[in-house]
């Protein structure tokens, strides 16, 4: 199995931190476009995106459900950090208002990639605790092509 090229195209969108982000979840993490966050939700680092894995557009929804890999920046203004995973043709790609990044391979409307190396627990804690002051998340997305 070879990786030969990434595409030329990154879909940026923003979101925005919230006082109760935990970031602990082993297996997820949430995007969401809700304007408040419950302490229960240990998955979720941004809230207020106007985006949702419905609205990714259609060359990026297309080379997710080709299987290709999916690599997702985020950013605050002092620190990233990135995952990897992968897109599967069973996956539905139309939740109106989160976006699901999985370790597992289960699949549901909002899950946008399966088999990610990282979870919210995973994630860099020097940008957690940005995220934990509201501050603004810049969210990176593109496919790497494979060719096999």
């Amino acid at each position: 199995m070879q990786i030969n090229e990434f595409t030329s195209k990154w879909f940026v969108f923003k979101a925005y931190g919230h006082e109760n982000v935990k970031a602990t979840h082993k297996t997820t993490i949430e995007i969401t476009k809700d304007d408040y966050l419950t302490t229960k939700g240990d998955c979720i680092i941004g809230i207020k995106s106007n985006i949702s894995v419905n609205n990714f557009p259609n060359w990026l929804k297309e080379n997710i459900k080709k299987g290709n890999m999916v690599l997702v920046i985020f950013c605050s203004k002092k620190y990233c950090d990135s995952l990897i995973g992968y897109g599967d043709s069973n996956l539905i790609l139309n939740s109106e208002t989160k976006i699901i990044f999985r370790k597992s391979s289960y699949i549901e409307p909002a899950t946008a990639l399966i088999r990610s190396n990282k979870a919210a627990a995973d994630l860099d804690r020097k940008l957690i605790d940005d995220l934990k002051k509201g501050e603004e998340l810049t969210i990176m997305i593109t496919t790497i092509l494979k060719n096999w």
